[in-house]
């Protein structure tokens, strides 16, 4: 299956593209630029095509970022600590990003000619994205179907749709996934916070898989505080 992947250079986008170079034909990495405050993250996505020796391309979507105000994530705005499970965290919402994205990937997949677009949405989105969850997946692919009928046929491959992050952390090290040259700090700094939602749930994934976490964090041991806040 010829796959075009999204890869946002993130732990999860980095697993997904080690897996399809290895069951499908990758045909290369799409990454998006929209003014995201991490957007360090594009380099390692860079790393990931050069090390699967496929091309990369980087859409530029600054200008539409700017108008999606109001998300940690494009504004000046705090990034929240705690688990990425907690309401909280609804504040990095990039309201539309992902069908906005996937529409541009699927233009460029029949463009060339590939037969599948992969996305890394995995189980532990759905508290928060709403663009993440089985039903906009499923929404997506009628969409899609009617927009190029008749001139592609394109799936939109998302194995991780009813995974967790734990569960993409063992597919990774299945694959050979360099978790080191991966990024997920929201915010963007030197080293992984430790504290940001996604840093909580990246370190706990690796101590649910049973993997050693290689990453480098200001704060290693916030994750278990935040972990102990959420059930109580």
């Amino acid at each position: 299956m010829k796959t075009l992947a999204v890869c946002s250079g993130g732990l999860d986008s980095v697993s997904l593209a080690h897996m399809v170079a290895a069951e499908h034909e990758l045909t290369g990495l799409l990454s998006f630029d929209y003014g995201q405050r991490h957007r360090k993250e594009l380099g390692f996505a860079a790393l990931c095509a050069e090390r699967l020796k496929v091309p990369h391309q980087i859409i530029d979507l600054r200008e539409i970022g700017r108008g999606l105000s109001g998300s940690a994530l494009t504004d000046s705005v705090d990034v929240p600590d705690g688990h990425y499970a907690e309401d909280t965290m609804k504040i990095t919402v990039v309201p539309n990003r992902n069908a906005i994205m996937f529409a541009i990937a699927f233009g460029l997949a029949a463009t060339h000619k590939a037969e599948a677009v992969a996305a890394a949405v995995h189980g532990g989105d759905h508290f928060i994205y709403p663009d993440c969850r089985p039903a906009f997946i499923e929404a997506f692919q009628t969409m899609q179907d009617r927009a190029l009928d008749g001139y592609a046929q394109i799936r939109l491959y998302a194995p991780y749709v009813n995974l967790g992050k734990a569960d993409i952390v063992a597919d990774g090290a299945r694959y050979g996934t360099p978790f080191a040259e991966t990024w997920s700090c929201y915010k963007g700094g030197v080293r992984h916070c430790g504290r940001c939602g996604t840093c909580v749930e990246r370190r706990e994934a690796f101590h649910l898989a049973g993997h050693a976490d290689p990453t480098d964090y200001e704060d290693a041991d916030f994750w278990l505080e935040a972990l102990r806040r959420r059930r109580a």
